[in-house]
Order: structure tokens, then C-alpha cells, then sequence
């Protein structure tokens, strides 16, 4: 049988030594604990435009398609099985607030080398593939 399973996109906005973190809250996955922005894939779309969308819908900032590299990518296997694109927003028009309310409680910049304990742990991971340029990795619960 195919593997079929949801595709999603986080974005990684940098300010200086910092990393913009959300924490989850009323979504039925890991709430409580920090991750970035981050969304499906829909029909259609490329991972930069769901990227720029995600952006938009839950930071409340516009990104051009310019605006952003790509990062790493993680083949994720835990209750579902994911593959997750890592982009780095290098800019974005707006200062980045919560615009979901509903499903985040707290939206910060954080120190990257101080991440909050609650920092969900494939983010985590994902963030260190970047900052040692690791273009691909797996990570399996």
C-alpha cells in the first residue's frame, strides 16, 4: 500500500539571535507546548505559497515567495506519519502578532540557544538541522 499522510510547512522567522515561538492551545496536538508557525499543505499549493499562508493566517505578516529559503526537511513518524518542511522567512512585511487567538495562547520571540523545555521536540530537532545544516532527517517516536 501507497503511503499517503498529510504534508505540512513551519517557518522559522529570525530576529538576531532569537526565534518567533507559539504555544499551542485548543488544537488536540501537543497543547502547551512551544513550536513555530506552522501548517498543512493544501491542494494546489506549493510548500512556499502554504508557507506564506501560514504566515499570514497565524502570525498576521505578509511574506513574498522571495522572502524565503528553504531549510530542512524531516520524514516525522509518531502517532501519524508526516513529512514536515522547514523554511526560513527572511522577510515579511508586519510585526508578528498571535492572529489565532483560538489556537495559541502565547506568541514570543525566544533566545535560540534557550528554547522553552516545552518546545515540542521535533521542532527542536529541526531547529538544530538548521542551525548545523542538516538538509534532511528522520525522526521516528
Amino acid at each position: 500500500m501507497r503511503a499517503r499522510f498529510p504534508v505540512t510547512v513551519h517557518l522559522f522567522f529570525f530576529r538576531e539571535d532569537q526565534i518567533l515561538l507559539l504555544r499551542r492551545f485548543n488544537t488536540g496536538f501537543r497543547d502547551g507546548e512551544y513550536s513555530v508557525p506552522a501548517g498543512h499543505l493544501e491542494g494546489g499549493e506549493t510548500v512556499m505559497e502554504a508557507a506564506a499562508r501560514e504566515g499570514a493566517e497565524e502570525a498576521g505578516v505578509r511574506i513574498q515567495l522571495s522572502g524565503m529559503t528553504f531549510s530542512t526537511v524531516m520524514h516525522r513518524i509518531e502517532d501519524e506519519e508526516r513529512v514536515d518542511f522547514f523554511v526560513v522567512v527572511d522577510q515579511w512585511e508586519g510585526e508578528p502578532f498571535n492572529a489565532e487567538p483560538d489556537k495559541c495562547d502565547d506568541l514570543r520571540w525566544v533566545n535560540v540557544d534557550a528554547l522553552p523545555i516545552n518546545t515540542v521536540p521535533y521542532v527542536r530537532q529541526a531547529l538544530a538541522n538548521h542551525r548545523n545544516g542538516v538538509p534532511f532527517d528522520e525522526y521516528k517516536l
